[in-house]
C-alpha cells in the first residue's frame, strides 16, 4: 500500500494534453492498486488517461495519470509509478506501467458494464445483468452468452455486441500482458496496440524491428532490446537486416540517399557488434529480395533504400524536364540588373554570387547549392 500526502481535491481538468511527459525523478517507483471510480479523461488515439481510483487508505479517490489501450470505470487498476505534484491539478500518481483487470464484485461489475464499454448497454441494462447472474455474469458473457437473452431488454443483437466487446477487451489484456512481460512500457505498448491491433503479438514475435519503422517514438535501440527480450538471437539475419536499414536511414539525416557498400557493412557491423560475414549475408538477401538496391555511380558501388532511389530519380527527371522547357520571358540586360540589385540591397555580391545571379535570370530552373556561409541566403 502506498500513501500520498493529503492535499485539497481538484475536480476539473481543463485543456488536458493528449499525453503527459514523464518528469525526471530519482525516487524509486511505487505500486498502487485500486478500483477505477471514474474515467475523467481518455484519448483513444494516444491512450493517455486521467483516472479517479479508489485506493485503500485514502478517503477520496486518487488521481492517476498514464497510458492504457482502453479503460472503463469499475475495472481494477494496478499501477507502477511515482507521486508528483502537478502545479495545476495537485497531487497525482503518474503511472509508468498500468494494468487493468476485470472487476470481481457485483458493484464493480455493474459499474464496468454500465460505463459505456459496450455500445447499447448503460447503467439500467448493466444492473439487470448483475441482478440476474450476480458475480458470474462475466463468465456467462464469455462462455454461455445465449443465456443473456433471458434478461429483459437483451435480444440477439445486443447479446452479440456484449460478447464481442468482452472478447475485444480480453484480447487487449492478453496483448498488454505479453508486451509488459517482455519489458515494453505501457505507453509504448499502447502505441504498438494502436498500430497493429489484434496482430500485435504476432508482429512483435515475427520481427520486432518493424516497430522502429512503423511506430513513432520507438527507434532501433528500443526495438533491438525488445527483440532480445522475445528471444531473437543477436547474430540473427533479421537483426542484421534491421541494422542495415538503420544505418541507411541515419545517413539520410546527413543528406545521403545512398552509402558505399563498404561503409554500410562497416557501420552496421559496429552498430550490431557482428562480424562482417553475417551482415554481408543479410545485405545479399535484401538485395536479392529487392528490399535494398545496388547501383554503381562514378565507379563506386552504392546501396540505396528503394524509396529514396525512386525519389532521387523522379526529382532528377523532373529537373531535366524543367530545364529543357523554353524560356518565355523577354531578354534582360544582366549587367544593369546586377548593378540595380546591388544598389537596392546595399550588398555587394561576390563573383560566385554574381554568376549565380546571372544564371537565375537566364535559366528556366536554378538549383542553388553550397556549404554554410557561402552566401546562399543573401542571394
Amino acid at each position: 500500500m502506498v500513501t500520498a500526502p493529503r492535499l485539497p481535491a481538484r475536480s476539473h481538468h481543463p485543456r488536458l494534453p493528449a499525453s503527459l511527459p514523464t518528469p525526471p525523478s530519482t525516487a524509486p517507483p511505487e505500486n498502487l492498486t485500486g478500483l477505477i471510480e471514474r474515467v475523467t479523461f481518455f484519448n483513444e488515439e494516444t491512450g493517455f488517461a486521467v483516472l479517479k481510483v479508489k485506493v485503500r487508505g485514502h478517503r477520496e479517490p486518487v488521481a492517476v495519470v498514464g497510458s492504457l489501450p482502453s479503460v472503463s470505470a469499475g475495472e481494477w487498476l494496478t499501477a507502477e509509478g511515482r507521486w508528483v505534484q502537478d502545479r495545476e491539478f495537485g497531487m497525482q500518481f503518474r503511472g509508468e506501467r498500468l494494468t487493468c483487470t476485470p472487476p470481481t464484485t457485483k458493484a464493480g461489475i455493474e459499474k464496468y458494464l454500465g460505463s459505456g464499454m459496450v455500445k447499447g448497454v448503460g447503467p439500467v441494462i448493466a444492473k439487470k445483468l448483475v441482478d440476474h447472474f450476480g458475480e458470474a455474469v462475466l463468465d456467462i458473457i464469455e462462455t454461455a452468452s445465449a443465456k443473456l437473452e433471458r434478461v429483459d431488454g437483451i435480444g440477439p443483437k445486443r447479446r452479440h455486441r456484449i460478447k464481442a466487446a468482452w472478447a475485444e477487451q480480453k484480447v487487449i489484456r492478453e496483448i498488454m500482458l505479453f508486451l509488459h512481460s517482455h519489458g515494453v512500457s505501457t505507453s509504448r505498448a499502447v502505441r504498438i496496440y494502436k498500430t497493429y491491433g489484434q496482430e500485435s503479438v504476432e508482429t512483435v514475435r515475427a520481427n520486432p524491428y518493424t516497430l522502429a519503422k512503423d511506430i513513432h517514438g520507438i527507434g532501433f535501440k528500443t526495438a533491438d532490446q525488445i527483440a532480445r527480450n522475445v528471444g531473437v538471437p543477436v547474430d540473427s539475419l533479421i537483426r542484421a537486416r534491421a541494422g542495415l536499414d538503420h544505418v541507411l536511414l541515419e545517413a539520410t539525416g546527413e543528406g545521403h540517399c545512398a552509402l558505399p557498400v563498404e561503409t554500410v557493412l562497416d557501420e552496421a557491423g559496429k552498430l550490431l557488434l557482428l562480424q562482417e560475414p553475417i551482415v554481408a549475408t543479410a545485405l545479399n538477401q535484401a538485395l536479392g529480395a529487392g528490399q535494398l538496391l545496388r547501383e554503381t555511380l562514378e565507379e563506386q558501388d552504392l546501396i540505396f533504400l528503394p524509396n529514396l532511389k525512386r525519389a532521387e530519380e523522379q526529382i532528377a527527371a523532373r529537373v531535366r524536364q524543367l530545364c529543357a522547357a523554353p524560356a518565355t520571358y523577354p531578354p534582360t540586360d544582366l549587367e544593369k540588373a546586377l548593378v540595380w540589385c546591388q544598389e537596392k540591397t546595399g550588398q555587394g555580391l561576390a563573383p560566385s554570387q554574381q554568376e549565380a545571379f546571372r544564371r537565375a535570370l537566364t535559366s528556366r530552373m536554378l538549383i542553388l547549392t553550397g556549404g554554410p556561409g557561402v552566401g546562399k541566403t543573401t542571394l
